[in-house]
């Protein structure tokens, strides 16, 4: 007898680095990545019931628009499977921020609804799956952190370093497809080694323009950088700084000026989310 309810984490993740690469002919552009998980995260709870329905702390986003609702639409259609299944999200992840807040609650759907419908599906078989919802929901049912390439969803494992990190996020929310197709974006970043990653932690290629269109997150980051070295995670408006430890992390949010999203939190090269 199949367990009638689960709860799984549904953790964030950062950019330690994002380069574009090239420009494909379907649109979408080539990258070069590297993703880490954070200890920070939403909670997803599962139910089975007879219709699929989601709830929770989530506003002005329709059903039919929510990445949870379309990830288990999108399993009963490939499996055929007749079950539903009722979902409560606790949103903890700002939304827009960069950080994976989305793809991860599609993927943490894809592999609960696994297991609760008992499907049996493999890693392996549930990653093109990933992929029709987004190019970063891919890194969440991989469970590593990884060097990325393709649309950002070809994976070579990694061990980057996993400090705690000052998370800030300004009250701004960055169009990702304006961004994209904006003509001033770098598209031509020379093609690295996955094992060369490390000499380029913090570069972003999204970095110089989201600043010069988001003039709060140039703001935010001017701000950041006083404490160190701070980047921007993918095409924003979330901004990361690597510090020595916890407690220089909590001091700094303790200073986060009004207005702002603030939390500390460590990287984890291995995701909370357990397959």
């Amino acid at each position: 007898m199949a367990d009638q309810s689960l709860t799984l984490p549904s953790p964030a993740k950062i950019n330690l680095m994002l380069h574009i690469v090239g420009k494909r002919p379907d649109g979408y552009h080539n990258l070069q990545t590297v993703f880490q998980f954070l200890s920070v995260g939403d909670i997803l709870t599962f139910k089975l019931a007879d219709d699929i329905q989601v709830q929770g702390n989530i506003e002005n986003i329709a059903l039919e628009d929510n990445l949870i609702f379309k990830a288990a639409q999108l399993l009963k259609q490939a499996t055929g499977c007749t079950q539903g299944v009722h979902i409560h999200l606790e949103k903890r992840i700002p939304m827009g921020s960069g950080l994976g807040g989305g793809s991860s609650n599609a993927a943490t759907t894809l592999i609960a609804l696994n297991r609760l419908w008992e499907l049996n599906l493999t890693k392996a078989q549930l990653l093109p799956l990933a992929r029709k919802l987004g190019a970063d929901v891919g890194i969440f049912i991989y469970g590593h952190a990884a060097f990325a390439e393709g649309i950002g969803d070809e994976f070579t494992p990694v061990e980057p370093p996993a400090p705690w990190y000052v998370i800030l996020v300004p009250p701004v929310h960055v169009s990702t497809l304006a961004i994209y197709r904006h003509p001033h974006l770098i598209r031509n970043t020379p093609l690295i080694r996955s094992e060369d990653y490390l000499y380029y932690l913090g570069n972003n290629d999204f970095s110089p323009l989201v600043c010069q269109e988001y003039p709060e997150i140039k703001q935010a980051l001017h701000w950041l950088c006083q404490f160190g070295k701070a980047y921007l995670t993918g095409s924003g408006a979330g901004l990361y700084l690597p510090c020595q430890n916890q407690a220089q992390a909590q001091d700094i949010v303790g200073q986060i000026p009004s207005g702002m999203i603030g939390f500390a939190a460590q990287g984890q090269n291995h995701s909370p989310l357990i397959f």
